[in-house]
């Protein structure tokens, strides 16, 4: 009886340790976000110099400013050479990942890390500009609103207004420290005077004319080089 206890054990000792050995990385290894622990901070857009993957995540060794550093995120196809856009994080310091036997000194879980355009000058005074002008976007201004271009002429005076404006959209990130950031153009201006971003918490797709009801804001300063000369913030968005 003895016996056959003994060989019991020992075969439950050995299950468990294959299974221990085929265990990715552990789930409560991973702090848990929530709304009170997300360190809410600046857009960052972040060369990826180094991606490690285990289990359900990527780490990634990450350059902003000269200065590297590594965050978490989940699993998510980006190489060595694409950026990474992210607003909220989590800073912890002496993580251990067992399946990369791997401690890092510090490092910062992301919650809403997305694939990003490549950013060559994150300090330029036209960070606000999404593209270069579409010469085939040719949108008729409202009669109770203004265009694209005249946004700009007029954003001393317009500061702080509600304003309405129609464009086409060129591009969306959406939940960008908790809003959807879009650009619209409708053919007027030019030399950075072509583009408009709107932030609002609904979504359109890119390609649709939308008209945008919102607030002014002038010389806004994300941080990160994330400068705006103009921008229209909270807008109500409807799609013609």
């Amino acid at each position: 009886m003895n016996k056959l206890l003994s060989v019991f054990l020992l075969l439950s000792f050995v299950v468990i340790l294959i299974s221990c050995s085929n265990k990715e990385e552990p789930e409560n290894q991973m702090p848990q976000m929530n709304d009170q622990n997300i360190m809410k901070s600046d857009v960052h857009n972040v060369l990826v110099e180094e991606k490690l993957d285990a289990s359900n995540y990527s780490y990634l060794k990450v350059k902003e400013n000269n200065n590297s550093y590594w965050i978490a995120v989940n699993k998510m196809d980006i190489d060595p050479g694409e950026y990474v856009m992210f607003s909220k994080a989590m800073e912890i310091h002496d993580f251990r990942s067992e399946t990369l036997n791997k401690t890092f000194d510090k490092i910062l879980f992301v919650d809403d890390a997305r694939k990003s355009e490549s950013n060559t000058d994150l300090k330029s005074p036209h960070q606000n500009i999404a593209a270069g002008k579409d010469e085939s976007i040719t949108v008729s201004r409202l009669k109770d609103g203004y265009t694209v271009e005249q946004i700009y002429q007029k954003k001393d005076e317009l500061e702080f207004k509600t304003v309405k404006v129609k464009g086409k959209v060129v591009k969306v990130n959406e939940n960008i420290m908790g809003t959807n950031w879009i650009h619209i153009q409708d053919g007027t201006g030019s030399n950075g005077t072509h583009d408009l971003l709107l932030t609002s918490n609904q979504s359109v797709k890119t390609g649709a004319t939308i008209i945008a009801e919102g607030k002014v804001i002038k010389d806004k300063d994300f941080g990160s080089g994330y400068f705006y000369n103009v921008l229209l913030e909270n807008s109500k968005i409807t799609v013609e």
